[in-house]
Formats: structure tokens, sequence, C-alpha cells
């Protein structure tokens, strides 16, 4: 709230036009507009988010090694009592500490990276405690996202390692602390799928049915209840989907579309299932009909590369319908758009 023209860097942002951010931080920065320390932290930030969104990882990099220690005393609001009367604490935005942790694993020093995130696992937890002691409940919710989010991450990048047994001991020791977030409840399911325990996936989705069931969501997600309810139809259909019953597996993707028609990840596997089905030109329109009515949401990467393998085995003269797509996702694309995933 006290951030140079804040707004339109976010507006900027929820748009996509992150060339407009580049832009817009180097002018305010060589007009000198930036005058207080946490206009400076917050223009850094958005410009460091916005290169590495455009995959200029070594300048986002670069970037962010203009910063001195993130605990300096420089980032405190203490340090500046006339500028930010009443205030303590550290200025350094949560978003410019989680992107200096993946940083480095985008630029393929994946090590760094994971132990930038354990620390920053640690930093947060410290946080928590800090807030428990002193009572600050909406404080603790916030920091309590954060690491659930931070561990969602770092699953993530194991996962991506097949490192099943580590992402394991991360989701228990969650679950075993009273986290009753239903999204990590079905990723230990989406694990037990990986590694072969079909019963134990199922044992998972039926916790997450029995949380909803009792109206067991304990804020640290960002569930709304269509969303809940969406998460334990597509849990599902995904056991639909290992059984090869894909018309089953539809009708649930159909029941989570009927509810929220903007539920990407149903409509990408409804269409999926559809092309296991053989019926591909219902599987084409699907995700066609999506990119229509929701491009701002439909418009990703998985769902395209999808769409043009389906053009590929569906007709003959699929390099000219690609064509026409790669057209149309020029002009309504965000810039950090891989067009290359269009296959042209």
């Amino acid at each position: 709230d006290v951030a140079h023209e804040l707004a339109s860097l976010e507006d900027l942002a929820s748009r996509g036009s992150w060339r407009s951010i580049l832009d817009k931080v180097s002018r305010a920065r060589s007009l000198n507009l930036l005058s207080n320390p946490h206009d400076h932290l917050i223009y850094l930030t958005y410009n460091v988010l916005a290169l590495s969104k455009l995959r200029r990882f070594a300048d986002a990099s670069t970037d962010l090694d203009t910063l001195d220690d993130f605990n300096s005393h420089y980032y405190k609001y203490e340090t500046y009592p006339q500028l930010y009367p009443n205030r303590s604490g550290s200025m350094l935005p949560f978003s410019l500490r989680f992107i200096h942790a993946q940083l480095p694993i985008k630029l393929g020093n994946r090590q760094e990276g994971l132990d930038r995130f354990y620390r920053l696992l640690n930093f947060i937890r410290q946080k928590i405690k800090e807030k428990e002691s002193n009572n600050l409940h909406d404080s603790v919710k916030i920091w309590k996202r954060r690491e659930n989010f931070v561990l969602n991450c770092l699953i993530g990048h194991h996962l991506g390692d097949k490192e099943f047994i580590l992402c394991l001991d991360l989701i228990k020791d969650m679950i075993n602390r009273d986290y009753l977030d239903p999204l990590l409840v079905s990723k230990l399911g989406y694990i037990q799928m990986q590694i072969g325990d079909i019963e134990g996936a199922k044992g998972s989705f039926n916790h997450v049915e029995t949380m909803l069931n009792e109206g067991k969501n304990d804020g640290y997600s960002f569930l709304s209840e269509v969303q809940f309810r969406n998460l334990v139809n597509r849990n599902k259909a995904l056991v639909y989907v290992v059984g090869k019953d894909y018309v089953s597996a539809v009708r649930e993707y159909e029941e989570c579309i009927e509810r929220d028609h903007t539920d990407v990840v149903a409509i990408n596997n409804k269409a999926l299932c559809l092309m296991y089905l053989r019926d591909l030109s219902d599987s084409i329109k699907v995700l066609e009909n999506a990119l229509e009515r929701v491009p701002t949401r439909a418009l990703n990467e998985t769902l395209v590369v999808n769409l043009c393998s389906m053009y590929e085995l569906a007709y003959v003269n699929h390099s000219e319908i690609k064509r026409t797509l790669n057209n149309w996702i020029v002009h309504v694309a965000p810039d950090d758009f891989d067009a290359s995933c269009i296959r042209v």
C-alpha cells in the first residue's frame, strides 16, 4: 500500500503483459520515480518475475544478485522510521524469496535450488513459530499457506526426478502435523498411483471425500466448495482412468465442468478420455470449445499440445489447421506462452 503505482503493475501481470512490465520498471528507474526503499524492492520483484516468465532466467538471476543479504537491515522498515512510522519487520516480498529459490533450478543447478527451497521452508517455519507465540492468528494462516505452497513446489521437483520416497515423506510429515489440506492428501494419492499402490491411492481419495462430507478444509488451501467438490470428482475419474473405464471417467469430468465451466483440468482430461475411446471428433470439440469460451484459463501449453496431437491423428492437413490455431494464439496469448508447443 506504499508502493509507487502498484495497481498498474498488478493489472499488467494479471494480463500476462510481462514485456510491458519490463518497460514500466525500466522507465520508473530511469526517471528516478522510485524514491522509497519499498518501491525499489517491489519493482525489482516484478522485474525479476517478468524476466522469469519470459524464460530470461540468467537476466533474472543477475537482477536478483543486486540485492544484499535478504536479512540485511537495509530491508527492514524500522531502519527508516521517518518513511515508515509504526511499521516493523522485513519489507522484502515473499515472492522474491520464492523466485530466488526457483531460479537455480531453471538455470540447471538443481541441487542449489533444492537447498534454497529447504532453507526457505525453515525460514517459513520459524516465522510460524514466532507468529504463534504472539497469538497472531491471521499471520499464522498466511505463513502456513506459504509453507503449503513451498512444500508443494518441493514435492513437484522431487516428483520430476521420480524421488517418490522423498515426496511421500514430505506429505506424510505435513499430514502428521494435522494439515487438513485436501489438495495435499490428493497429491499423496497421485504419488501412490505412480508407484503402483492403487489401493493406497483409493484410500487417500476416499479420505478427501470424507473431508468434503464433514466440511473439513482448514483454510491453508485456497479451495472454494465448488473447487473442493471438483477435486473429489477428478480423483474418482483418475481411478476409473487407471482401470481403463473411460466412460465412467468422462461422466465424472462432465460433472466437474457442469459445476465449473473453467475447470481446465477436467476439460483436458475429458478430451483425453474421449480420445482413448476413439472419439477424436468430440475430443477435439471439447478442447476447441474451451479455448473459445475461456481462452484466459484454457490457453496453456499442455492443453494446446494435446489438441495439436489430436489434429495430427485426425486430419491429413493438420499443418494448415495448426497454423490457423497459431495465428489465433498470437493475438490472445500472454507474453510467456510457449508457442513451440504448437509444433508447426
